[in-house]
C-alpha cells in the first residue's frame, strides 16, 4: 500500500474508486464498506484509495474537546493495508481546508487530482463547508462530471457509527470483551519501551514500561490486563498494568508489562501490545509482598487465559 501524505501528492491516470472518512479503529463495522471498496476496485479494475484526514476534524474545529481515537495513524495505516487498500492519503485538516465549498471539493479533488471513477460513500454523509451538501448532491454531480456513486446502506453507516462509539465507550469502562468483539481484533496500544523506576525486578516481575507518544490515543480503564507481543519474530505472553501504582505511592499513570519467560533487551525498541483479558482493577495492597503475591496470582489467571484460547 501506497501512503501519501497529502492530495497533492497523489496521481492516477487510469482512475480510482474513492471512500473517504475517518475510519478509526478500522472494526468490523467497517468491513462491508471496505469490502465493497477492494471488490468493485477489482472487478472495475480501478486503484483503491482510502481519503482520510488528520488531525481529526474534531480536533480542529472543537480543539477543547479532548478527542480520544482507537488508532495512531500508523496504526490504522497497517489495519487498513491489512485489508488490501492500494492507497492511503491522510490529507491535512484545516480550518481552510474545512471552508472548501463542496463543489470544489468534487471538482477540485476527486475529479481533477484523485481521478475517481466511482465513490463508495454512507448514505447519510454530509460533506463540504458548514457539511451542507448530502449524499443525493454527490449523486448529481457524479452524472455532470462523469462518476458513479455507491451509497452504503443505513444499516452499514449505523454499523460504522454505533460501534465506534460502543468501542471506545467499552475501553474507558475497561470492557474489553465488547470492545474486541466490535472490533475483529483485540485492542493494541503502540509505544517504545523506556527506562522506569524497575521496582518490578526487585520483587520478581521485572517490566518495560512503554511509552505511548501520541496524546490522542485512547489508554483503556486502568488495570490489569493479559497481553501478548510478537519480539524478534515471537509471540511473548504478559501481563499489562495501566494505573498510579497505588501501593508505592506512585501519582502519574504509567503502561508497564511483565512479559512471561522473557529475559531479552527491550529498551527503546517499539512494540505493539494486544490487550486480550482484564484481570482486576488496579488496586493498592499493604506493602510490597501483598503486591507480590497477586503478581503471581495474576500471572496464572494470564497463563490459564491464554490456554483456554489455545
Amino acid at each position: 500500500m501506497k501512503i501519501f501524505n497529502a492530495i497533492q501528492e497523489f496521481s492516477s491516470p487510469n482512475g480510482t474508486i474513492v471512500t473517504l472518512g475517518t475510519f478509526d479503529g478500522v472494526h468490523k463495522g467497517h468491513k462491508s464498506l471496505l469490502d465493497k471498496l477492494i471488490g468493485s476496485g477489482k472487478e472495475l479494475g480501478y486503484e483503491t484509495v482510502v481519503l482520510t484526514f488528520f488531525p481529526h476534524p474534531r480536533m480542529v474545529l472543537q480543539p477543547d474537546a479532548d478527542v480520544k481515537l482507537l488508532n495512531t495513524m500508523a496504526e490504522k495505516a497497517a489495519l487498513l493495508e491489512d485489508f488490501g487498500v492500494n492507497n492511503l492519503i491522510i490529507h491535512p485538516f484545516s480550518h481552510e481546508f474545512s471552508r472548501l465549498t463542496a463543489e470544489d471539493f468534487v471538482k477540485d479533488i476527486l475529479v481533477k487530482r484523485l481521478n475517481a471513477r466511482k465513490i463508495i460513500i454512507g448514505h447519510d454523509h454530509r460533506f463540504g463547508r458548514n457539511r451542507t451538501a448530502t449524499t443525493q448532491d454527490l449523486v448529481r454531480m457524479g452524472q455532470e462530471l462523469g462518476f458513479e456513486v455507491e451509497q452504503i446502506s443505513a444499516m452499514a453507516v449505523d454499523d460504522v457509527a454505533v460501534s465506534s462509539t460502543k468501542i471506545r465507550n467499552a475501553l474507558f469502562e475497561g470492557d474489553l470483551v465488547t470492545a474486541n468483539n466490535y472490533l475483529g481484533y483485540p485492542y493494541y496500544i503502540t509505544g517504545t519501551v523506556t527506562t522506569g523506576k524497575q521496582l518490578g525486578r526487585t520483587i520478581g516481575y521485572p517490566t518495560a514500561n512503554i511509552n505511548v507518544p501520541e496524546s490522542y490515543k485512547l489508554i483503556p480503564a486502568q488495570g490489569v490486563y493479559a497481553v501478548s507481543s510478537v519480539i524478534n519474530g515471537i509471540t511473548v505472553y504478559g501481563m499489562m498494568n495501566i494505573g498510579t501504582r497505588p501501593t508505592v505511592n506512585g501519582t502519574n499513570q504509567t503502561i508497564e508489562v511483565n512479559f512471561f519467560n522473557f529475559d531479552a533487551d527491550i529498551y527503546g525498541a517499539e512494540l505493539k501490545i494486544s490487550l486480550h483479558h482484564r484481570l482486576r482493577s488496579e488496586q493498592k495492597f499493604e506493602g510490597l509482598d501483598a503486591l507480590k503475591a497477586q503478581l503471581a496470582k495474576d500471572k496464572d489467571d494470564s497463563l490459564k487465559y491464554f490456554e483456554q484460547q489455545q
